[in-house]
Order: C-alpha cells, then structure tokens, then sequence
C-alpha cells in the first residue's frame, strides 16, 4: 500500500506532513525568530512561577524573569538614573535605578529576574530601584 501521508488505515495513528512533528518543524524553520525567541521567554517565565508583565498592573508588587533588551545611562542634566528596557516575551517593563550611572552585570541582553512595584510613566510600565538577580543566559 502507498504511503499517502495521512492516517494509516485502523491504527488511529497520525502519520504524514500534518502530523503535529512536522507541523512545529515548519514553523520553527519559517517562524520569525523574535516571535520564536518571545514565546520561549514566556514559557520559560511562566514555569519559573512569574509573574507576566502583559497583566501586571500599576501599583502591583510583582517578580517576573526575563532579558534586558537595551541599557542606557542618563545624562548628568537629568540626574544619574540607569535605564534598562526589560522584556519578557509579554511585554516590556522600564527599570530604573535612580543614582546610579552603571551597575555590573546589568547588560543588554543578560537574563534577570527583578521584583519590585510596578508604576506608570508617560502611559508605560515602569520600576523604580527594583531588586534583581542575574540569571544564567540560555
């Protein structure tokens, strides 16, 4: 009998281009690698027991795991403030360390874990001198 790609005949089990192997090959090979890299990071957040920056909402006291995307000090006119954009594959989070020009270990792209209360500023989220743990990068 020809292989036909679909189910074999009684067995009930699923063979072929539609079983579910191939389908998440095909779209690990054609997905968009950000999209691919966002939804690890909200798996990986999620199994950690964090929280989800997507519905954390002003005024919460919350603890979420994620990636710092970009890291820039403010200038001496502002104050010296450290801004990090942190990501969780949710949403992002502004972090700010006031008093502060440079942490180490606080790097684009380094895995962290921060707790902290979340605000609000210019309608985005933010945290203010958050506690932090870095983390290994995966």
């Amino acid at each position: 009998m020809p292989f036909t790609g679909g189910n074999r005949a009684g067995s009930g089990i699923k063979v072929g281009p539609d079983s579910g192997y191939f389908r998440r090959l095909g779209r690990r090979l054609t997905a968009d690698l950000d999209r691919l890299d966002a939804e690890e990071l909200a798996e990986t957040s999620e199994a950690s027991g964090a929280c989800r920056a997507d519905e954390c909402r002003r005024g919460e006291e919350v603890t979420m795991l994620g990636k710092l995307r970009s890291v820039e000090a403010c200038p001496k006119a502002a104050g010296a403030n450290l801004q990090a954009e942190f990501y969780d594959g949710t949403d992002a989070v502004t972090l700010v360390w006031i008093g502060r020009r440079r942490i180490p270990g606080i790097e684009s792209g380094r895995r962290i874990l921060v707790r902290g209360r979340i605000g609000e500023r210019d309608g985005a989220k933010v945290i203010f001198n958050p506690y932090y743990e870095l983390r290994e990068n995966s």
